[in-house]
């Protein structure tokens, strides 16, 4: 059965506000197509998880992929191969991803099982998907306002492009430190979703866009 995989990687979890917009998302896509289940990753659980030796012995060895020490990294990269959408709801921590996506994204690209090399060029191995990027921060991270680097936006699309994903779109909830902005912010990214020809789904309209930035 095709599913949606929807990745949480705030602290927060589904209360973020980034998971608030990326469950509206999945709700359109299940209303225009029933038959699409659900696969929630809530990454806090990673949070205890580290990269072992014996992980980076077995991708050196060129061990299958049933090796004991690749079970998290093939539950992880099964979730991917299943899904037909993918949402990620992810605050943007000192520039760039946080922990929690980082280990994520360390378990999920994996020589020779997500991406292999082809003519010396990282070649993704899993398929393209509709990707959409929930990105929240406490204030400007884009245009003439922002004032911070962002060093996330390029680095996720390159990653999941190494694993075969090139159609990704992102929306930006900013300065949501400012509580009259965060309402800004959220209807803006509702607006902007209900733009989107794939993540808006059947819910066109005001009820939905009032659900995302209400729920």
């Amino acid at each position: 059965m095709a599913s949606i995989l929807s990745i949480l990687a705030s602290p927060y979890g589904a209360a973020s506000r980034g998971a608030t917009l990326a469950a509206q998302a999945a709700a359109n896509l299940q209303a225009a197509d029933p038959s699409l289940a659900l696969v929630e990753r809530d990454l806090s659980t990673l949070a205890r998880s580290v990269i072992p030796s014996s992980y980076a012995d077995a991708v050196l060895a060129r061990q299958p992929s049933e090796h004991a020490a690749f079970d998290l990294s093939e539950t992880l990269i099964r979730e991917v191969e299943d899904a037909a959408f993918i949402t990620i709801a992810t605050p943007m921590h000192n520039y760039t991803v946080p922990a929690s996506l980082k280990l994520w994204i360390d378990l999920v690209l994996r020589h020779s099982r997500s991406f292999a090399p082809v003519n010396g060029v990282k070649t993704g191995l899993l398929g393209d998907r509709p990707v959409l990027v929930v990105v929240t921060s406490g204030g400007a991270v884009t245009g003439k306002e922002a004032g911070q680097p962002d060093h996330l936006t390029g680095y996720l699309t390159d990653v999941l492009s190494t694993i075969g994903i090139s159609d990704v779109r992102f929306i930006y909830l900013e300065g949501l430190v400012n509580p009259v902005q965060a309402g800004i912010a959220m209807a803006a990214g509702a607006r902007a979703m209900l733009q989107d020809p794939v993540f808006a789904g059947r819910q066109g309209g005001e009820s939905a866009m009032a659900h995302a930035v209400n729920g």
